[in-house]
């Protein structure tokens, strides 16, 4: 290995190490790779920062952030949960499954992991220790079921791995549909079955006909919301890009004029919180568009390649090989910059081993969504620790079960690649 390699790489370490905002870390050692061991010059770093800021698929991202924000302040996420408490909650365990599912509901409009954890995470952890469920299973279940924010279109990771791959975004969106529909039956299944052996256990009343219409029809506006952006992108009337801004204007609407539980005081502030959350967004993407010029001046992702297709000649074990690989990322480094940096390497691998794209951007997004609640720096286990009031060990020995339960189907995911690629075909004669 060249000796220029072992130093980038001993700094990269070394700085994560010593926990630097990871687009710091990009930024400058991309530039100390770029100008002092390939002598660029470095002012070509503005041109690559105006590049990597230069695309439109970011300003999805940007408006998905902000229709998550309107959510959360307004009253759209309690109805998503009263929804599902309604369709399942009657049943041993059902107040869990009724926060999976909403996780599933609130997924299908933010994107998003993290807000996800927060909005209903956020509620439904105090609610269930409430209804006496034991409190490591509560953490555990909270912690894991908000990875359905990153698997459930839209998602911004899969935003940014078609922006890297340009592969059709809307096709590429329906890939997370059955995982998303895996991982609520195989938790909700569980839960289920240990919750019934609790004796102790809370169990809500079964609603009647009229209750459950009731509630139906008070969080119609809510429930809506997804219907219109997959409708509306699938039917032809808007494209992916677009779904963002309505999706956004319609939870302002509901928000602001029927539900009347967002004041147009606080506009302003989740314009102003959405924007600080973009920012932080925007700066991992510059910084890791710097070190990602430096990997490729170099031919890194070639070279990778070229070692990986030498020493590896099977699909299933190089599917399993970066599929390890990308848990043990997952555990130090968020899916936006692991997206963003390992797209451009593994990408050009994928023809070499017949992998379709699509499929393995699915795999990609699952095992790195999995990361938001592994150690060391798993941000949704700091959330939730945080809102239970427990260390980040309690936290980790309660999520185990539950991320088996997530492995399990991921590894069903790796090896049954027609599962994942069943509606892209189905819909647009996806032929991979």
């Amino acid at each position: 290995m060249d000796t220029s390699y072992i130093i980038i790489l001993a700094l990269l370490l070394g700085a994560l190490a010593a926990t630097i905002p990871v687009a710091l870390v990009l930024f400058f050692i991309g530039l100390i790779g770029l100008a002092f061991f390939i002598g660029i010059d470095p002012l070509i770093v503005v041109e690559v920062l105006y590049r990597s800021m230069d695309k439109f698929a970011l300003i999805v991202v940007l408006f998905f952030i902000l229709c998550g924000n309107i959510m959360t302040t307004g009253s759209i996420v309690q109805k998503l949960i009263k929804t599902a408490n309604v369709l399942v909650g009657f049943l041993p365990g059902g107040l869990a499954m009724a926060g999976i599912l909403a996780c599933g509901f609130f997924g299908a409009i933010s994107g998003s992991t993290v807000a996800t954890v927060v909005a209903i995470g956020g509620f439904m952890i105090p609610a269930l220790i409430e209804h006496r469920y034991p409190e490591r299973f509560t953490v555990g279940v909270m912690t894991t079921a908000p990875i359905l924010g990153v698997i459930i279109p839209p998602s911004i990771a899969m935003i940014l791995y078609a922006m890297v791959t340009n592969v059709s975004l809307e096709a590429f969106f329906l890939t997370g549909f059955v995982p998303g529909f895996l991982i609520i039956l195989a938790m909700s299944i569980y839960t289920y079955l240990y919750c019934r052996k609790q004796p102790d256990l809370k169990v809500m009343p079964k609603p009647t006909l009229g209750e459950a219409l009731a509630t139906l029809k008070e969080s119609f506006w809510a429930l809506m919301l997804p219907v219109i952006i997959f409708g509306g992108i699938y039917s032809g009337i808007f494209t992916a890009n677009e779904a963002a801004v309505v999706a956004c204007f319609y939870a302002f609407f509901v928000e602001l004029i029927i539900h009347r539980d967002m004041k147009f005081s606080q506009v302003k502030k989740v314009v102003v919180s959405s924007a600080v959350t973009s920012s932080t967004l925007l700066f991992i993407v510059a910084g890791a568009s710097v070190f990602g010029e430096y990997l490729t001046f170099e031919q890194i992702p070639n070279q990778i390649a070229n070692a990986v297709v030498s020493n590896i000649h099977s699909q299933w074990i190089f599917l399993l090989a970066v599929g390890i690989m990308l848990l043990l990322i997952g555990m130090f480094m968020d899916i936006i910059s692991a997206t963003i940096i390992l797209t451009p390497i593994l990408y050009p691998m994928l023809a070499r081993f017949g992998i379709d794209p699509m499929h393995f951007g699915l795999l990609m997004t699952v095992n790195l969504g999995i990361g938001y609640a592994t150690p060391p720096l798993g941000v949704s286990l700091y959330i939730a620790g945080t809102v239970a009031n427990r260390n980040i060990l309690y936290v980790t020995k309660a999520v185990a079960p539950f991320l088996l339960i997530q492995l399990a189907v991921l590894l069903v995911l790796m090896f049954w690649p027609d599962l994942v690629l069943f509606l892209p075909r189905w819909l647009y004669g996806y032929g991979g």
